[in-house]
């Protein structure tokens, strides 16, 4: 399951692990102009754990997602 919600600075998405037990934390990612976050709450160091990775890095990592092993660089078409 998961929501989306349009902010005023950027859209919010939230992964909620809806499957069978053990279930782990929502994940919520941020879409802002330049960058993209990504958090979710550590229960091991009970803390909240941040990941930023900038527009070219997540295109990188879509591209990846559909690809196999090898290494890659994307060009400008």
């Amino acid at each position: 399951m998961f929501t989306i919600e349009h902010d005023y600075d950027a859209t919010v998405v939230t992964l909620v692990d809806d499957g069978k037990a053990p279930l782990k934390e929502d994940v919520v990612i941020n879409g802002f102009d330049d960058c993209i976050t990504i958090t979710q709450f550590d229960p091991r160091i009970n803390d909240v754990v941040r990941i930023t990775l900038s527009l070219s890095q997540l295109r990188d990592l879509e591209a990846a997602l559909d690809l196999p092993e090898g290494i890659y660089q994307l060009r400008k078409t």
